[in-house]
């Protein structure tokens, strides 16, 4: 199973999303090609309703706990309520730049 997938396993059975996506950045960085090192992750659910980001992003890091100690070095988290979220009209933002973009060839 690729890690993208085992992401996506794992936060939809902890927080429940209405919404989800995980999307594989690594090729935006300095890693060897193929590699499954960099992921941003939008997440919709009213499991959120009341916590603030920081408290959002420890609950997805308590559940990739696993990953983030070994293959997964970087999440970009983007974390709504459903409320939240309808007033973003479902817009995400990009993530920035990675200072060391590219590829190892």
């Amino acid at each position: 199973m690729m890690i993208r997938e085992r992401i996506e396993d794992k936060l939809r059975v902890a927080l429940e999303p209405v919404h989800l996506e995980v999307v594989d950045e690594s090729y935006r960085h300095n890693v060897p090609a193929g590699s499954e090192s960099h992921f941003k992750v939008v997440l919709v659910s009213d499991r959120f309703v009341g916590e603030r980001f920081l408290n959002r992003h420890r609950l997805i890091y308590g559940a990739l706990a696993e990953e983030l100690a070994s293959t997964v070095h970087a999440l970009a988290l983007h974390t709504y309520t459903i409320k939240e979220w309808e007033g973003l009209q479902n817009t995400v933002f990009p993530s920035p730049p990675c200072r060391g973009a590219g590829t190892i060839a």
